[in-house]
């Protein structure tokens, strides 16, 4: 009891609209929607994040976040569940409540409940989180909204979410090799630089109010994302497989492991659509936020299929069943 009140105590759960947060006694919490939303929509997230990681934490708020920053809307409360192995030191628990902490007071979310507990179910921590966020009413936007001729774009680089994974977990393996300690510590460090968040460019995009549709591309990668977009709308797209940009760095450590940049997990970058005649005010309101993007294809008739180019040729569009981050420990 009294280290869940200090790990509680430790995270930022101070918003005006909750009447009841998280402390220990009480199982639910208590929000006054009228004072929260407005004439805003609710807007609701649940995500686990189950890859090993030593920033498990982070990735949970941010994973989560970056949904809800897609449709257009501000993050706002967060409840994650913590399950934690039996026998596990409390120094886990601490440090992955702090990772939440952080990362909630990094993009102004408060944490309003939750649930923590020890179980035989579970080998290795997982967090499972639920965020609530509010958009005006007038302008969210869904991965539905991709229309016929428009420009498909892609905001920040690839596979920045992998990379580090990738450096995180596999660090004594890669010095084995012979990588550079600095390397691999510039990859790790991708997580925070430069970052798995796409609030910024997100949300800069809904305010131009020019975007028709948007997605955060996480397991599968920019691959899937794509694929999962042109699903959402019942679209076709052409998209050119050189033109999508990808990381120097993640190049070298994809391959060192067999995994392809274009089907691993790919938080931190943002694709996008919109009409051709509006492409240059979404890259200028995404240079505006320090962010580089690119067209990197075309959506084409309803119905469509989705058709690759690489080196002007056309190509099988590349399909994954798995993230190819899975194979780092099959």
């Amino acid at each position: 009891m009294n280290l869940l009140g200090d790990l509680l105590a430790a995270l930022p759960t101070d918003d005006p609209a909750v009447l009841l947060g998280p402390t220990v006694g009480e199982d639910a919490a208590v929000i006054d929607f009228t004072q929260a939303a407005g004439d805003h929509l609710l807007v609701a997230k649940s995500d686990p994040i189950t890859f090993a990681t030593d920033a498990i934490g982070y990735y949970a708020v941010n994973v989560c976040a970056n949904d809800l920053a897609v449709t257009g809307a501000t993050p706002r409360f967060y409840l994650p569940t913590l399950l934690l192995p039996v026998g596990v030191d409390t120094s886990v628990a601490r440090t992955i409540f702090a990772q939440i902490g952080d990362a909630c007071a990094r993009l102004n979310i408060v944490v309003v409940g939750g649930h923590s507990e020890v179980t035989h179910t579970v080998n290795q921590p997982v967090v499972a989180g639920t965020l609530l966020g509010t958009v005006p009413r007038s302008s969210f936007v869904a991965s539905s909204g991709c229309q016929p001729g428009d420009a498909v774009l892609m905001a920040g680089s690839a596979p920045v979410e992998g990379v580090s994974i990738i450096a995180r977990e596999k660090r004594t393996d890669l010095l084995a090799a012979g990588w550079e300690a600095t390397r691999i510590d510039q990859a790790a460090d991708y997580l925070y630089k430069p970052g798995i968040s796409v609030l910024a460019p997100a949300h800069a995009a809904a305010a131009t109010g020019r975007v028709h549709a948007m997605h955060d591309p996480t397991e599968g990668g920019i691959a899937t994302g794509l694929a999962e977009l042109a699903l959402a709308a019942d679209v076709g797209m052409e998209i050119d497989l050189d033109a999508i940009p990808i990381l120097p760095l993640a190049r070298d450590l994809c391959a060192a492991f067999g995994l392809d940049p274009l089907g691993t997990i790919a938080s931190g970058a943002l694709l996008a659509t919109c009409a051709q005649a509006d492409v240059p005010t979404m890259l200028a309101a995404w240079r505006d936020q320090g962010w580089d993007g690119c067209v990197i294809g075309r959506v084409t008739q309803r119905g469509g299929s989705l058709v690759a180019h690489r080196g002007g040729v056309e190509t099988p569009f590349p399909t994954f069943t798995a993230d190819e981050i899975t194979k780092l420990w099959t």
